[in-house]
């Protein structure tokens, strides 16, 4: 299956959280998305992998992906050397899609920066054409992605663009709501955590508002680039 786009998280709810409402739009304008997760977050101080696998299975179903698949490297010490880079991609490879958005190039958590540079490279060396990865028994054909972007997470870094995802903040906060064990309950008994405040949830959306407002829309979602951006006219700058 060819994709259009993948996003691609270092842990399972990056993605929701950072571009869900751009993913949901793109979804709606007929785009083939899939979500990557680089691994299962089992460091992570609330719920399990296990439980992690199924919200991130009901939030891929919320926001209408394709395909989501998780490469199981180690939460908080995966590196981007050969391994990782190999690993990446084949998933690539396997999906060719036209565009790649990763984490955040800096941020708080320090998987997130690491996925950055891992994704970066890893696009780049699918298109050679001498590394040599295979899949069920075939060999797979070099495949660099046209475009790669950076969400923004936790921290507040100025974003190079705004997508306006007018009329799909709901559905991005569903999906991120969809993890249960993460994010703020009243009733959770479990330890308090940076994201499980409701202060961190509302946060999300009044983030995307205030993009919103500074680009005239409702909402937006920001992202930085790898690469000099380009428009074939003004006309497409809103």
């Amino acid at each position: 299956m060819k994709l259009d786009i993948l996003a691609i998280g270092a842990h399972p709810d990056d993605v929701e959280m950072s571009c869900g409402a751009t993913l949901a739009k793109e979804i709606d304008l007929g785009k083939k998305v899939g979500i990557l997760d680089l691994t299962r977050g089992e460091l992570g101080t609330r719920g399990t992998p296990e439980i992690r696998k199924k919200e991130a299975a009901a939030a891929a179903e919320i926001l209408g992906v394709e395909v989501r698949e998780n490469l199981q490297l180690d939460d908080g010490f995966f590196k981007d050397d050969k391994t990782s880079q190999l690993a990446v991609i084949e998933i690539l490879r396997k999906y060719q899609p036209e565009v790649v958005f990763a984490n955040a190039v800096d941020d708080r958590h320090i998987d997130h920066g690491r996925a950055a540079s891992l994704v970066r490279n890893a696009c780049f060396l699918s298109g050679l054409r001498k590394i040599s990865t295979t899949l069920d028994g075939k060999e797979q054909k070099a495949w660099r992605p046209k475009h790669l972007y950076y969400y923004i997470q936790w921290k507040e870094l100025e974003p190079d663009f705004v997508i306006d995802v007018t009329g799909y903040l709901d559905l991005k906060m569903k999906s991120v709501l969809a993890y249960k064990s993460q994010f703020y309950d009243k009733d959770s008994k479990e330890p308090e955590t940076p994201i499980s405040s409701k202060n961190a949830t509302d946060s999300l959306r009044y983030r995307n508002q205030n993009l919103g407002r500074l680009i005239g829309t409702e909402a937006g979602e920001g992202f930085t680039k790898s690469r000099m951006l380009a428009v074939s006219s003004v006309s497409d700058l809103i």
